[in-house]
Protein backbone atom coordinates (compact mmCIF):
# COMPACT_ATOMS: atom_id res chain seq x y z
CA UNK A 1 0.00 0.00 0.00
CA UNK A 2 1.50 3.78 -1.02
CA UNK A 3 2.17 5.72 1.89
CA UNK A 4 0.30 9.11 2.36
CA UNK A 5 2.25 11.54 2.16
CA UNK A 6 0.70 14.89 3.47
CA UNK A 7 2.18 18.35 2.91
CA UNK A 8 2.12 20.94 -0.74
CA UNK A 9 3.50 19.81 -4.07
CA UNK A 10 6.08 21.50 -5.46
CA UNK A 11 7.37 21.26 -9.37
CA UNK A 12 11.15 20.66 -9.86
CA UNK A 13 12.51 21.15 -13.24
CA UNK A 14 16.00 20.66 -14.38
CA UNK A 15 17.88 19.95 -18.01
CA UNK A 16 19.92 17.38 -17.91
CA UNK A 17 22.56 16.64 -21.02
CA UNK A 18 22.84 12.80 -19.07
CA UNK A 19 25.88 13.21 -16.82
CA UNK A 20 25.54 17.35 -16.10
CA UNK A 21 22.31 18.77 -14.63
CA UNK A 22 21.16 22.41 -14.60
CA UNK A 23 18.08 23.58 -12.83
CA UNK A 24 15.37 25.69 -13.54
CA UNK A 25 13.39 28.03 -11.01
CA UNK A 26 10.77 26.03 -8.74
CA UNK A 27 7.18 26.61 -9.03
CA UNK A 28 4.50 25.39 -7.05
CA UNK A 29 1.05 24.12 -8.72
CA UNK A 30 -2.43 23.99 -7.41
CA UNK A 31 -4.17 21.36 -8.58
CA UNK A 32 -7.21 21.12 -6.72
CA UNK A 33 -10.07 22.75 -9.07
CA UNK A 34 -11.77 25.45 -6.42
CA UNK A 35 -10.36 27.75 -4.10
CA UNK A 36 -8.83 26.45 -1.19
CA UNK A 37 -7.53 23.61 -2.55
CA UNK A 38 -11.55 21.81 -2.75
CA UNK A 39 -12.85 20.02 -5.50
CA UNK A 40 -11.49 17.69 -7.95
CA UNK A 41 -7.94 17.07 -8.97
CA UNK A 42 -6.74 18.41 -12.24
CA UNK A 43 -4.16 19.21 -14.36
CA UNK A 44 -3.06 22.46 -12.89
CA UNK A 45 -5.13 25.40 -12.09
CA UNK A 46 -2.33 27.52 -11.79
CA UNK A 47 1.07 28.13 -10.67
CA UNK A 48 3.70 30.49 -8.65
CA UNK A 49 7.65 30.43 -9.30
CA UNK A 50 8.95 30.99 -6.93
CA UNK A 51 7.88 28.23 -4.99
CA UNK A 52 6.63 29.65 -1.52
CA UNK A 53 7.66 26.45 0.25
CA UNK A 54 11.28 26.42 -1.11
CA UNK A 55 14.53 27.48 0.68
CA UNK A 56 17.75 27.09 -0.62
CA UNK A 57 18.85 24.57 1.78
CA UNK A 58 16.08 22.12 0.24
CA UNK A 59 16.54 23.09 -3.17
CA UNK A 60 20.47 21.75 -2.53
CA UNK A 61 18.56 19.00 -0.84
CA UNK A 62 16.40 17.88 -3.58
CA UNK A 63 19.71 18.06 -6.04
CA UNK A 64 21.70 16.08 -3.94
CA UNK A 65 19.02 13.71 -2.73
CA UNK A 66 16.62 13.30 -5.68
CA UNK A 67 17.79 14.70 -9.31
CA UNK A 68 21.33 14.12 -9.18
CA UNK A 69 21.24 10.39 -8.08
CA UNK A 70 18.33 9.65 -10.42
CA UNK A 71 20.21 11.44 -13.42
CA UNK A 72 23.34 8.86 -12.38
CA UNK A 73 21.33 5.78 -11.48
CA UNK A 74 19.40 6.03 -15.19
CA UNK A 75 23.36 6.12 -16.89
CA UNK A 76 25.30 3.40 -14.99
CA UNK A 77 21.56 1.23 -15.71
CA UNK A 78 22.81 2.70 -19.91
CA UNK A 79 19.88 4.88 -19.76
CA UNK A 80 21.51 7.90 -20.37
CA UNK A 81 18.91 10.66 -19.79
CA UNK A 82 19.02 13.84 -22.18
CA UNK A 83 16.51 16.30 -21.63
CA UNK A 84 13.69 17.94 -19.69
CA UNK A 85 13.58 15.71 -16.16
CA UNK A 86 10.48 17.51 -13.88
CA UNK A 87 10.17 15.84 -10.66
CA UNK A 88 6.67 16.40 -9.44
CA UNK A 89 7.34 16.34 -4.87
CA UNK A 90 5.77 16.71 -2.02
CA UNK A 91 7.04 19.00 0.52
CA UNK A 92 6.26 17.16 3.88
CA UNK A 93 7.74 17.55 7.51
CA UNK A 94 10.16 14.46 7.09
CA UNK A 95 11.48 16.12 3.94
CA UNK A 96 10.73 16.29 -0.12
CA UNK A 97 9.20 13.12 -1.65
CA UNK A 98 8.78 11.90 -5.07
CA UNK A 99 5.19 11.39 -6.26
CA UNK A 100 6.28 11.37 -9.73
CA UNK A 101 8.64 11.84 -13.08
CA UNK A 102 8.13 13.22 -16.06
CA UNK A 103 10.49 13.47 -19.46
CA UNK A 104 8.84 16.85 -20.33
CA UNK A 105 8.05 20.09 -19.25
CA UNK A 106 5.39 20.88 -16.98
CA UNK A 107 2.34 22.81 -17.95
CA UNK A 108 1.16 25.25 -16.22
CA UNK A 109 4.54 25.28 -15.14
CA UNK A 110 6.57 26.09 -17.92
CA UNK A 111 4.62 29.36 -18.24
CA UNK A 112 5.80 30.76 -15.23
CA UNK A 113 9.05 29.43 -15.76
CA UNK A 114 9.72 30.97 -19.35
CA UNK A 115 8.28 34.25 -18.04
CA UNK A 116 11.20 34.70 -15.70
CA UNK A 117 14.26 33.09 -18.27
CA UNK A 118 16.38 35.89 -19.21
CA UNK A 119 18.59 33.29 -20.85
CA UNK A 120 17.96 32.14 -24.65
CA UNK A 121 16.50 28.54 -24.53
CA UNK A 122 18.23 27.38 -27.61
CA UNK A 123 21.89 27.32 -26.49
CA UNK A 124 20.27 25.50 -23.97
CA UNK A 125 18.73 22.38 -25.35
CA UNK A 126 21.62 22.20 -27.56
CA UNK A 127 23.84 21.66 -24.80
CA UNK A 128 21.41 19.07 -23.73
CA UNK A 129 21.10 17.57 -27.04
CA UNK A 130 25.12 17.85 -27.66
CA UNK A 131 26.14 16.64 -23.95
CA UNK A 132 27.73 19.80 -23.55
CA UNK A 133 25.19 21.38 -20.25
CA UNK A 134 28.66 22.36 -18.78
CA UNK A 135 28.96 24.64 -20.81
CA UNK A 136 25.62 26.69 -20.02
CA UNK A 137 24.69 29.73 -17.50
CA UNK A 138 20.85 30.42 -16.96
CA UNK A 139 20.06 33.67 -15.98
CA UNK A 140 16.49 34.43 -14.38
CA UNK A 141 14.56 37.76 -13.67
CA UNK A 142 14.02 38.66 -10.20
CA UNK A 143 10.66 39.62 -10.42
CA UNK A 144 7.90 36.49 -9.23
CA UNK A 145 5.80 35.44 -11.97
CA UNK A 146 2.27 33.44 -11.36
CA UNK A 147 -0.17 31.74 -13.97
CA UNK A 148 -3.84 31.35 -13.53
CA UNK A 149 -5.52 28.94 -15.62
CA UNK A 150 -9.17 29.64 -17.00
CA UNK A 151 -10.74 26.24 -17.79
CA UNK A 152 -13.61 25.15 -19.53
CA UNK A 153 -17.28 24.88 -18.20
CA UNK A 154 -17.55 20.75 -16.94
CA UNK A 155 -13.86 20.56 -16.46
CA UNK A 156 -12.01 18.18 -15.50
CA UNK A 157 -14.72 16.25 -16.39
CA UNK A 158 -16.93 16.56 -19.88
CA UNK A 159 -16.46 19.87 -21.10
CA UNK A 160 -18.17 22.47 -22.87
CA UNK A 161 -16.75 23.32 -26.05
CA UNK A 162 -17.13 25.50 -29.13
CA UNK A 163 -17.43 28.69 -26.86
CA UNK A 164 -16.11 31.98 -28.02
CA UNK A 165 -13.17 33.71 -26.27
CA UNK A 166 -14.16 37.48 -26.20
CA UNK A 167 -11.19 39.84 -24.41
CA UNK A 168 -8.26 39.18 -25.87
CA UNK A 169 -7.58 41.97 -27.92
CA UNK A 170 -7.69 44.07 -25.18
CA UNK A 171 -4.67 42.78 -23.69
CA UNK A 172 -2.66 42.86 -26.51
CA UNK A 173 0.68 45.01 -25.66
CA UNK A 174 0.15 44.66 -21.89
CA UNK A 175 3.64 44.99 -20.46
CA UNK A 176 5.01 41.98 -18.45
CA UNK A 177 1.68 40.19 -19.10
CA UNK A 178 1.35 36.87 -21.82
CA UNK A 179 -1.72 34.89 -22.49
CA UNK A 180 -0.64 31.46 -23.20
CA UNK A 181 -3.27 29.52 -25.27
CA UNK A 182 -3.87 26.17 -24.71
CA UNK A 183 -7.36 24.82 -25.79
CA UNK A 184 -8.25 27.13 -28.14
CA UNK A 185 -9.04 27.24 -32.36
CA UNK A 186 -9.46 30.34 -34.93
CA UNK A 187 -12.77 29.60 -35.99
CA UNK A 188 -14.88 31.81 -39.01
CA UNK A 189 -12.48 34.73 -37.16
CA UNK A 190 -13.62 33.92 -33.61
CA UNK A 191 -11.36 32.59 -30.63
CA UNK A 192 -13.12 29.34 -29.51
CA UNK A 193 -12.78 26.77 -26.60
CA UNK A 194 -11.85 23.19 -28.03
CA UNK A 195 -10.49 21.77 -24.41
CA UNK A 196 -10.52 21.53 -20.86
CA UNK A 197 -8.07 24.17 -19.72
CA UNK A 198 -8.08 27.01 -22.41
CA UNK A 199 -6.07 29.65 -21.20
CA UNK A 200 -2.81 30.18 -19.12
CA UNK A 201 -2.83 33.79 -18.18
CA UNK A 202 0.66 35.08 -17.04
CA UNK A 203 1.87 37.65 -15.63
CA UNK A 204 4.94 38.97 -13.69
CA UNK A 205 5.98 41.61 -11.06
CA UNK A 206 7.88 43.65 -8.68
CA UNK A 207 6.64 41.14 -6.31
CA UNK A 208 4.48 38.43 -5.79
CA UNK A 209 1.18 40.56 -4.82
CA UNK A 210 2.27 43.01 -7.87
CA UNK A 211 2.03 40.14 -10.16
CA UNK A 212 -0.63 38.43 -8.71
CA UNK A 213 -3.03 41.61 -9.27
CA UNK A 214 -1.67 41.85 -12.74
CA UNK A 215 -2.40 38.59 -13.76
CA UNK A 216 -6.16 38.92 -12.45
CA UNK A 217 -6.42 42.13 -13.84
CA UNK A 218 -6.26 40.68 -16.69
CA UNK A 219 -8.47 38.22 -16.63
CA UNK A 220 -11.09 40.34 -15.51
CA UNK A 221 -11.25 41.38 -18.96
CA UNK A 222 -11.31 37.74 -20.32
CA UNK A 223 -14.81 35.85 -20.88
CA UNK A 224 -16.39 33.12 -22.44
CA UNK A 225 -19.22 30.97 -21.34
CA UNK A 226 -18.68 28.44 -18.98
CA UNK A 227 -15.03 29.71 -17.92
CA UNK A 228 -13.73 28.80 -14.41
CA UNK A 229 -10.76 29.46 -12.59
CA UNK A 230 -9.29 29.64 -9.22
CA UNK A 231 -9.04 32.84 -7.51
CA UNK A 232 -6.38 32.34 -4.76
CA UNK A 233 -3.39 31.18 -7.35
Amino acid sequence: MEEFLRGEEVSFLVFSDGSRVVPMISVQDHKRLGDGDTGPNTGGMGTVAPSTNMSLDVHKQIMQEIILPTIKGLDAEGRRYQGVLYAGLMMTDAGPRVLEYNARFGDPETQVIMARMKSDLVPVLKGVADGQLGDVKMEWTKEPAICVVLAAGGYPGEVETGKEVKGLPALKGVPDLMVFHAATALRDGKVVTVGGRVLGVTATGQNLDAAVQRAYDAVDKIHFEGMQYRKDI
